[in-house]
C-alpha cells in the first residue's frame, strides 16, 4: 500500500519559517519523483518542488526559488522541505505525492499518488 504522510504544517508569521516531512513507502523510490504541490481555496493546484529519488537531482517553482528547499532521506523514505522566509500568499493545504520520473509531481496534472495534506497558514 502507497503512503504519503505529511506533516508539519502550521501557523507562522510573514518571514517566518517551517519544515514539512513526508514520510513515503510502498513505491519503487528509483522510479519515482517525490514532492510536493498546494491548494489554497479557490485556486488552482500549484506545484512547488520535487526531487528525484534515482540521482538527488531538484526542481522548484518560480514563486519559492531562493526561499524553500527540498532534501530527502532515502534510508528513511522521507523527504523535506524547508520552507523559509514565508509569505502570506504562502498559505495552502500543501500535498507531498509521488510521480514516475522524469514527472514532477503537482507540476502537470494529477500525480501518480498523493497523501493527505498539511495546512500551512502565514499571516501578515
Amino acid at each position: 500500500e502507497v503512503q504519503l504522510q505529511a506533516s508539519g504544517g502550521g501557523l507562522v508569521q510573514a518571514g517566518g519559517s517551517l519544515r514539512l516531512s513526508c514520510a513515503a513507502s510502498g513505491f519503487t523510490f528509483d522510479d519515482y519523483a517525490i514532492g510536493w504541490f498546494r491548494q489554497a481555496p479557490g485556486k488552482e493546484r500549484e506545484g512547488v518542488s520535487c526531487i528525484s529519488s534515482r540521482d538527488g537531482s531538484t526542481y522548484y517553482a518560480d514563486s519559492v526559488k531562493g526561499r524553500f528547499t527540498i532534501s530527502s532521506d532515502s534510508a528513511e523514505g522521507t523527504v523535506y522541505l524547508e520552507m523559509n522566509s514565508l509569505k502570506p500568499e504562502d498559505t495552502a493545504v500543501y500535498h507531498c505525492a509521488a510521480d514516475r520520473i522524469p514527472a514532477c509531481p503537482g507540476f502537470r496534472g494529477p500525480p501518480e499518488y498523493e497523501g493527505q495534506g498539511t495546512q500551512v497558514t502565514v499571516s501578515s
